[in-house]
């Protein structure tokens, strides 16, 4: 594969949007954090792995993220997020990466934007 996966986009989005909001002390900027590393998922994986499993990758970070509020609970806050970027990037690993590296190894792969 020649470009980095989506699935380490999307975990390392979740990790930076909670440092972003625990070092400012501004939540909402560490939702803007988050909100545009979601988008920037979207978009790169849109085309090659199609828009249900894009969808698909998405609902699973976005789950990731709300459970990571619940383990927060139990686990503490930061082992909580790091949980939930694992999740999310197993999750977005096997609905993006995974189906578009399939593709371009029996030479199906749609065209990726450069």
């Amino acid at each position: 594969m020649n470009r980095l996966p989506t699935a380490v986009i999307a975990a390392v989005t979740l990790v930076v949007g909670f440092a972003v909001a625990q070092g400012t002390g501004v939540r909402w900027l560490g939702g803007v954090v988050l909100a545009a590393g979601l988008v920037w998922c979207a978009v790169r994986s849109a085309r090659p792995a199609g828009l249900v499993r894009t969808g698909a990758a998405g609902a699973v970070a976005l789950a990731a993220f709300a459970g990571s509020h619940l383990a927060a609970d139990v686990l503490g806050p930061w082992p909580s997020v790091l949980l939930a970027a694992l999740v999310a990037g197993a999750g977005v690993w096997l609905l993006v990466d995974r189906a578009d590296a399939g593709r371009a190894a029996r030479g199906t792969a749609r065209p990726t934007p450069a």
